[in-house]
């Protein structure tokens, strides 16, 4: 009797919307339960642990994305607020900001045009696709920038959401350990390389590192977006002759 309960209760739930929000809090509040009783160990990230819960729940049950994502969106949707709501501390930092502009903005240029080229120099040393390293090239900038550069040059926007946030996790989880094999200890320098590196996911690890590097962080993943958007079009038929 409980077993067909649930089997009803599961078919009702399935059908509806609040599914997909559902199994999203559900994954990523079991995956920061876990973070913490790690100590927040960076290698014990909770948007991979989450990511990789969602994908076996998926699995498992046959539901497709479309599906998920008709309740997932609620979340998403929330991405734009929680983006904008970044301002609030950057603009605490206004006055180092201020000092600090043209080093950061050496840096940005550098990281982003290091960040497309080394994308492309990999992906054509193990033979990529035109269409693969076009998709490869923006994969430090935030998801829907990234994808619509892709879009725009002819390259795979689902293939460059799932670089993006691979790089996202991936520079989450090493971030600290390389800044301390390299004595960085500015909450600033740290924020910033982080937000630089890893958009968005990046940004949310440097907030726990101190509010300090998460508002540089929050700067690095602006602009990165913008300088990316507007270098790898530039950059990519020098690309493509340094590298044919």
């Amino acid at each position: 009797m409980i077993g067909h309960d649930f089997s009803g209760l599961w078919v009702y739930l399935s059908a509806s919307p609040l599914l997909g929000l559902t199994l999203t809090l559900l994954a990523y509040l079991a995956a920061w339960q876990l973070h913490r009783r790690a100590g927040a160990h960076p290698l014990v990230n909770p948007v991979l642990i989450a990511v990789l819960m969602l994908v076996g729940v998926l699995w498992l049950t046959g539901i497709d994305y479309a599906t998920y994502f008709d309740g997932a969106q609620f979340v998403h949707f929330l991405l734009g607020p929680a983006t904008v709501a970044l301002a609030i501390p950057l603009y605490s930092q206004i006055d180092r900001l201020r000092r600090m502009a043209l080093p950061l903005g050496i840096a940005l240029l550098c990281g982003a045009t290091t960040a497309i080229v080394v994308a492309w120099a990999v992906g054509a040393a193990f033979g990529a696709s035109n269409a693969s390293l076009i998709s490869l090239a923006p994969k430090s900038a935030t998801t829907p920038i990234a994808m619509a550069v892709v879009e725009a040059l002819g390259g795979l926007p689902s293939l460059t959401a799932a670089l993006v946030i691979m790089t996202g996790i991936f520079g989450a989880m090493v971030a600290q350990g390389l800044f301390r094999l390299l004595g960085t200890r500015d909450p600033a320098v740290q924020g910033f390389a982080i937000g630089l590196a890893a958009h968005g996911i990046g940004t949310a690890r440097a907030f726990q590192i101190s509010p300090e590097a998460g508002a540089f962080a929050a700067l690095a993943m602006a602009t990165n977006g913008l300088a990316t958007a507007l270098l790898t079009p530039w950059l990519l038929p020098w690309l493509s002759r340094w590298f044919a």
